[in-house]
């Protein structure tokens, strides 16, 4: 941790910052699951929104 102190004496601390990098395209495999959960999640919104309309 990186520790100044201003002219009153008061600490400042700063918290190291990670190594930065880019972010690597997901492979076909990542998105094919991506879109079928993507799937599942609409299926489950879709159907949570029929059960409230049926209940109400």
């Amino acid at each position: 941790m990186y520790t100044t102190v201003n002219e009153d004496g008061i600490l400042n601390n700063y918290a190291t910052e990670p190594e930065m990098y880019y972010a690597a395209y997901p492979s076909p495999e990542q998105q094919n699951r991506y879109a079928l959960a993507g799937a599942v999640a609409a299926l489950f919104v879709t159907a949570l929104i029929l059960v409230a309309f049926v209940v109400s």
